[in-house]
């Protein structure tokens, strides 16, 4: 099972309530796992390499080149590897935690830094540009990208440092931002990010299959796999549909010239066109293996293979997730007592990317991330909704500074948590959601999943038990 602590979380709570919770959710990862998914894609047969509805013959290549990052390579570039075997001349990955059970045949693996760049990460990013500085035309390159990419792969332009980049990183993620405001100001500061990486490799005149998991809100299901995603954008390989224009308007727009490095903005000031990141790149070959909604749409799925009606609320949640949280319990309590909008028994799927705003002034007491803060949301709020549970996860297996996924919780949470001594609004307050939910015996561990693509909850609301009102 993707998730490791299962039979300590169904030990506890509401019981048959987490045992269905749990196991939706763990049948819905294994369906978007991307090692299954890129295995059932990529085939090598003599010397041609089928990837999808193309093909490629490998006898007119010198070298063939595996590059990967983001939080799920681990699955991403085990899967190439092992398809490629000794026809792949080397392999450079960059990953959130190496996992000890990931087996590679020609492909190191590099840890670097997430959501912070870090040295770890330069120093790998600066291996793989060497590798694409020294390929010719009859090289190629199979590239596999998720979320993440944009720290773990690490380069930014001269004369900003590392250390430069990581401040603005941590800027931008606690100011309240958009993550296309974001990624406007990261692309652009970047060698290899906002598709820096696709355009070396095109001046080097080599040929790039792309491989990629979109975690962007918004982004519809994925169709059919097998064929190329002519509109594949962003990250180091695609190309960027942010500007200049947008990452200055950002900047300048919520205040932050005086917060961030001066390397950052004086770049920023004095960037011209040659300084603008890649609009298009025709002639390389892209893949897209999943987004947001195919998650959520495989957690309805898994329900409803349960016998249990299954419902997908919405693949655009965002907000304040404590906030959120408190919404899924209200929306709990209006299905048990009136049927509305849905009836129970059901289970309820959304999906997004909530997030967890860190004000100036607030005292920061433990650890946690956005899905821990709607897990105790709902904990707060679903007492008046017997049997209720739901289940909150960072898909990937890491929720913000946590090694936790996520947390689950149910209409028995907050009095669990009390007979433990445990203040839920104060842990809130001090965004110590970790700290409350491992008191509690709520918090979910996976590891690496295999995917990542934001947050999804599963939410589970039984038929109101006779004779309560």
């Amino acid at each position: 099972m993707k998730i490791r602590n299962h039979d300590a979380l169904v030990s506890t709570g509401e019981r048959a309530s987490r045992e269905l919770v749990l196991g939706i959710v763990d049948d819905a990862l294994d369906a978007v796992d991307a090692y299954r998914r890129i295995r059932g894609l990529m085939r090598l047969e003599g010397d041609v390499l089928h990837v999808g509805n193309r093909r490629w013959d490998l006898a007119t290549k010198r070298n063939v080149y595996l590059i990967g990052a983001g939080k799920a390579c681990n699955a991403m570039a085990m899967a190439v590897d092992h398809v490629l075997g000794d026809r792949l001349t080397r392999g450079i990955a960059i990953v959130k935690i190496a996992e000890p059970g990931d087996v590679f045949g020609r492909t190191e693996v590099h840890v670097g830094g997430h959501p912070l760049p870090d040295r770890a990460g330069h120093e790998a990013t600066r291996r793989i540009l060497d590798l694409v500085d020294a390929a010719g035309a009859d090289d190629l390159f199979v590239v596999v990208v998720s979320g993440g990419s944009s720290a773990l792969m690490n380069a930014p332009v001269e004369p900003i440092t590392v250390e430069d980049e990581a401040l603005t990183t941590e800027v931008l993620l606690t100011s309240g931002l958009g993550i296309y405001e974001i990624n406007a100001v990261r692309r652009h500061i970047s060698r290899t990010n906002g598709g820096r990486l696709a355009e070396r490799i095109r001046a080097r005149g080599a040929e790039l299959i792309g491989i990629g998991i979109s975690d962007a809100v918004g982004k519809p299901p994925t169709g059919d796999i097998r064929e190329p995603d002519p509109g594949y954008v962003s990250t180091p390989i695609g190309a960027d549909r942010t500007t200049l224009d947008d990452a200055r308007a950002a900047i300048d727009g919520h205040g932050l010239r005086e917060r961030l490095p001066r390397s950052v903005t004086d770049f920023l000031d004095r960037a011209g066109a040659a300084e603008e990141t890649p609009k298009e790149f025709p002639e390389n070959t892209y893949f897209l293996i999943n987004t947001l909604p195919d998650l959520a749409e495989a957690a309805v799925r898994a329900a409803e293979a349960r016998g249990v009606p299954a419902h997908l609320l919405t693949t655009f949640l965002e907000g304040e997730s404590r906030d959120a949280g408190t919404f899924m319990a209200s929306l709990a309590r209006e299905i048990q007592t009136s049927g509305r909008p849905f009836a129970a028994p059901c289970v309820v799927v959304s999906s997004g990317e909530t997030v967890t705003h860190l004000r100036p002034g607030d005292r920061i007491t433990g650890h946690g991330g956005p899905s821990q803060e709607l897990a105790l949301g709902f904990a707060l709020a679903a007492e008046a909704v017997p049997g209720a549970c739901m289940y909150a996860m960072d898909s990937e297996g890491t929720d913000g500074t946590s090694l936790a996924a996520g947390g689950i919780t149910d209409s028995s949470s907050a009095a669990r948590a009390a007979a433990a001594g445990v203040d839920l609004r104060a842990h809130l307050r001090g965004h110590a959601s970790f700290e409350a939910l491992e008191a509690m015996g709520d918090v979910v561990i996976t590891g690496n999943t295999g995917t990542n693509l934001c947050d999804l909850n599963v939410l589970y609301v039984p038929a109101l038990p006779e004779g309560a009102s």
